[in-house]
């Protein structure tokens, strides 16, 4: 499972560094693909802050300056990594409290699942925002990261 894991932490490392790269290159980048870049940040060092039972230090929607995105990003690949590298049970129950103070029980491995999925539905989104905007977006596709 941590083989899995490892390999769609990296697909989803390549598919942000391309993106955060592209961003940089821009002359501007739109308000909406931003706010949903960063929220793909926050939410991924969110994620990990839970499973690691430490306080968050970003709130779902907080926006980051584009020069700080590598940064972010690069951290919340480390953790998860670290993470994946100690994992001993990928059934393990995480409890947590949502955004809104409800709380949870999910698995290591839906979460860490959930994590990539997150991250791979909103990057469709800035797709689609780059398209609207005269944008062409890049390819992410899975099969052609593999080839």
């Amino acid at each position: 499972m941590g083989t899995l894991f490892n390999e769609l932490f990296d697909y989803n490392f390549y598919c942000n560094k391309k993106l955060i790269q592209e961003c940089l290159a821009m002359n501007t980048v739109t308000p909406n693909s931003t706010k949903l870049f960063c929220h793909i940040l926050n939410a991924h060092h969110i994620w990990n802050s839970r499973i690691l039972g430490k306080p968050s230090e970003f709130q779902v929607w907080q926006l980051h300056d584009i020069k700080n995105w590598e940064d972010i990003h690069y951290e919340n690949q480390r953790s998860s990594f670290e993470i994946i590298s100690n994992a001993d049970n990928f059934d393990k129950r995480i409890d947590y409290e949502n955004s809104e103070g409800r709380l949870y029980t999910n698995t290591l491995q839906d979460i860490l699942f959930h994590i990539i999925n997150h991250s791979t539905n909103h990057r469709g989104q800035i797709a689609v925002d780059f398209r609207l905007n005269g944008q062409t977006p890049i390819s992410l596709d899975y099969i052609h990261y593999k080839r």
